[in-house]
């Protein structure tokens, strides 16, 4: 590819975020090419008539079947194994940014682009993930498994908007009924109530597990529940039992099929084990003396330190408050606005153990 090439291909979903990226690339003076994904049942024809409009190459790619064959899969089969995914974090290495980079190489384009709200830095030759500016639509949490590969040909130009800005730049760009469209869906392939769907890819879910036990933190029998793929650590409403008070949820177990629950105080911790973790630049993140974890998407960076154990697995201890570690969700560690990495969070059996074990050493980090 030739240095000065200003060929970029933009992930266009006919959204109204992937929309506006294309304009503003587009203003920014480089050659666009749209590339929609087909990867469950949304319409293909708004991206190739906004496409057209906008006067731009637009292809298409049908991934229906390797998509459902592992992103839908695993999402499934984690809540199977009585852990909580995040489908989004799965999918944009395995799915989205590796077909961009694919079709970007077929196409002879420099960068990729997609529509989410986050910026990057570069900083030592690596390129880091920074939150966007508008808070309440930052995407960095859902970005931690991006490799530099990658990274190094990103464009988020919508990192710098808040969402009303952006509704506001397609109005003033003569799209005003895309700018007033509704929000996507947070999990694209989910419309109703993911426990429907989990029935509906998955029809014997519940002669395969059927109904358990809901018990207290003593193993006592508190009272019948659907199976424990219907539930999720911290969860409170639509447990279907009346204890007279506030219950959450506390443990699952898929062996037993058992649901622990019980009052919010319980649910808190000072520690987290996570798994399968993705540092940018380990030296710098072990020596961020601000380091931060987000243990879900939204949620406030909780202050925290990090013991790296000989098994690859990160023991976590916060320096505040922190409740519901769900397993399977992902623990993304932040210097301020930086991602620094993430990992996935991982079963909490044996905790207590590793943190006896190492009580010594948290006085040398």
């Amino acid at each position: 590819m030739k240095e000065q090439n200003r060929k970029v291909l933009v992930g266009m979903s006919g959204g109204i975020d992937s929309s506006a990226t294309c304009l503003m690339l587009q203003e920014q003076g480089y050659e666009v090419v749209g590339l929609t994904m087909h990867v469950w049942g949304m319409p293909i024809l708004e991206a190739k008539e906004l496409a057209t409009r906008m006067g731009i190459e637009h292809y298409v790619v049908d991934e229906r079947v390797p998509f459902k064959e592992t992103i839908v899969k695993n999402f499934v089969d984690e809540y199977r194994q009585g852990r909580t995914p995040n489908p989004c974090v799965m999918c944009n290495p395995l799915f989205k940014f590796r077909i961009l980079m694919e079709w970007a190489d077929k196409l002879d384009c420099n960068y990729i682009a997609t529509g989410h709200y986050s910026q990057l830095e570069e900083r030592d030759g690596k390129v880091y993930i920074v939150t966007g500016d508008d808070e309440r639509k930052d995407q960095s949490y859902f970005l931690w498994r991006l490799g530099q590969s990658v990274l190094k040909r990103c464009l988020f130009p919508l990192g710098t908007y808040t969402k009303p800005q952006v509704r506001e730049y397609l109005r003033q760009k003569g799209f005003e009924a895309k700018a007033k469209e509704g929000e996507s869906m947070e999990v694209c392939f989910i419309k109703g109530d993911y426990r429907d769907f989990l029935r509906e890819q998955y029809p014997q879910l519940d002669e395969e597990i059927g109904k358990g036990w809901f018990v207290n933190s003593e193993g006592m029998k508190l009272g019948e529940h659907n199976g424990f793929p219907y539930y999720t650590v911290g969860q409170r409403k639509g447990l279907e039992i009346a204890l007279g008070r506030p219950a959450y949820v506390l443990k699952l177990n898929p062996q037993k099929n058992t649901v622990m629950l019980g009052d919010a105080e319980q649910l808190k911790t000072e520690y987290m084990l996570v798994e399968q973790s993705s540092i940018t630049d380990e030296r710098d993140f072990f020596a961020c003396d601000h380091l931060a974890v987000r243990i879900r998407y939204r949620s406030t960076p909780i202050p925290c330190k990090v013991l790296k154990l000989e098994d690859g697995y990160l023991l976590v201890r916060f320096l505040a408050e922190a409740s519901a570690i769900a397993p399977g969700q992902s623990a993304v560690f932040y210097d301020g606005r930086r991602v620094l990495g993430g990992a996935f969070i991982a079963s909490q059996r044996g905790l207590g153990l590793l943190i006896e074990e190492h009580k010594d050493a948290w006085g040398t980090i």
